[in-house]
């Protein structure tokens, strides 16, 4: 097999694999959807194996397309990136700038900075996906994401877009009024909390506090379990139960009163909301355009 035959169907490949729909990689290919799909078949031919799963209404990366998405996905964007590097040498952004964000940060990061990034560089593509579940940001082909500071990964390099908040116990003044206020940790078994279930994991986020100098994590206890922060900070707001969340996700109902924080004494310390990039990324023209904005946006904190 030639060495330009072994990357046929490649790049086919590696776009259904990240929307897991045809259609949807031949538009990002600028492909018709019939090239993509039998792209795709003579690599399964090539390969022998079956790379996805099929039915009238999904597909799923198989084992052996699991197997081959976390070997050549690295690679891929290493060579996206260097051709990239290289058709801005002239240092004028361009192309697509990628970026995976966190909800937390379209009101306070992306609303306010986009309309002035687009003015500034009209011919800079922006594309956005908003999630919380960053694992393999750059596996995927981002060049950036946007999320709380103590979630992201030691290598990266890490810019502040927050002041620092920190994380507590939070409960309406009709709550506390009627059920008292927690004064450690350990009171909490005697309230009903508002359990969070984390939409990408699925797991119910434990409480996590500074106790005896050392960082404990508490599955709390209550009737309801959500999966949505507003949600869970409404029902917080008209006295049904405590949550916990952060100074910076809860500011607004902590300004306006129908919020107050405990047991801020014993929180883990103080976060905030982060652009990361990997450190090779970090000079290309429209990654630097982005963070220049971002400085100009908000400022040192």
């Amino acid at each position: 097999m030639s060495q330009a035959n072994s990357f046929d169907g490649l790049a086919e490949f590696l776009a259904i694999a990240r929307h897991l729909s045809i259609r949807k990689a031949a538009l990002d290919l600028g492909r018709t959807p019939g090239s993509v799909s039998l792209a795709l078949q003579k690599l399964e031919l090539r390969l022998g194996v079956p790379l996805l799963h099929r039915t009238t209404r999904k597909m799923a990366l198989t084992e052996a397309g699991e197997n081959l998405l976390a070997r050549v996905a690295p690679a891929a964007h290493a060579i996206a990136t260097g051709f990239e590097d290289a058709a801005q040498s002239a240092q004028q952004p361009s192309g697509t700038l990628r970026l995976i964000v966190e909800r937390l940060a379209l009101p306070h990061v992306i609303e306010p900075l986009l309309p002035a990034f687009r003015q500034r560089w009209p011919n800079l593509q922006v594309d956005i996906t908003v999630s919380n579940r960053h694992d393999n940001f750059v596996a995927e082909g981002y060049d950036a994401g946007i999320l709380i500071g103590s979630y992201i990964a030691q290598n990266m390099v890490a810019v502040r877009l927050s002041k620092p908040f920190k994380w507590a116990v939070f409960g309406s003044p009709s709550y506390f009024k009627a059920h008292g206020r927690p004064k450690t940790p350990d009171d909490l078994v005697h309230h009903g909390c508002i359990r969070f279930r984390r939409p990408e994991k699925g797991d119910i986020y434990r409480w996590e506090f500074v106790k005896n100098k050392q960082n404990v994590k508490i599955e709390p206890t209550g009737p309801i379990t959500v999966n949505d922060g507003e949600l869970m900070r409404s029902l917080a707001v008209k006295g049904i139960g405590l949550i916990y969340s952060s100074t910076f996700h809860t500011s607004r109902e902590l300004a306006n009163g129908t919020l107050e924080a405990v047991l801020l004494d014993c929180s883990p310390g103080s976060d905030g909301l982060f652009l990361y990039f990997p450190r090779a990324t970090r000079n290309q023209p429209k990654l630097r355009a982005f963070i220049d904005m971002c400085a100009k946006t908000f400022g040192p904190f």
